[in-house]
């Protein structure tokens, strides 16, 4: 066999392989189809988009006198890229880390609705990186991050009251998380 079929045999597998090792998707958000609330600012690059899934704790809790309610408490998850691959975790603070060590933490700007059932959708403004080990990083950059198609993660629908005060509840979610940078 000839070196130049052997290197055309090998390339996609060298491609694949390589897009197993980084977070980005390929996938481009149309800012202009979201909610106007949520779309990443103008002059915003795309970055990166990780799939989440994991779960929202929520625990019952009185609000008033007599009154209880399910209060969110903290999210974990766990992001994949494209190929499937984990590339990072997702937790409270809002959290975003790579598995670089590289993590960026930041501040809900706005919301907008989901469909029923499901969290709604998201905006953060990122704080700046906590850089890897070797002072760089996948979340290197990060100005804005979006939360988009949420799949469940709404507060549970099972009675909250004072028998339950205290009562802790995991509710499975997922979203897709796309990360910007100015």
């Amino acid at each position: 066999m000839k070196k130049t079929s052997l290197l055309l045999l090998l390339l996609p597998v060298a491609l694949l392989g390589a897009c197993a090792s980084t977070p980005m998707m390929t996938s481009m958000v149309d800012n202009a189809a979201l909610p106007e609330a949520v779309r990443a600012p103008a002059g915003s690059k795309q970055t990166m988009w990780t799939v989440g899934a994991g779960e929202i704790t929520y625990e019952c809790r009185e609000k008033a006198a007599g009154q209880y309610e399910w209060v969110f408490v903290t999210p974990v998850a766990t992001l994949k890229n494209a190929a499937g691959a984990v590339v990072g975790k997702y937790y409270g603070g809002p959290t975003w880390e790579a598995n670089d060590g590289s993590k960026v933490t930041g501040k809900q700007l706005a919301v907008a609705p989901s469909t029923p059932g499901n969290i709604p959708l998201q905006l953060v403004k990122a704080d700046p990186a906590t850089p890897a080990a070797n002072g760089m990083g996948a979340m290197q950059g990060v100005s804005h991050i979006q939360r988009l198609k949420t799949q469940g993660g709404v507060a549970p629908a099972a009675a909250c009251g004072m028998t339950n005060k205290g009562e802790r509840r995991q509710v499975a979610y997922q979203a897709d998380y796309v990360f910007y940078s100015m």
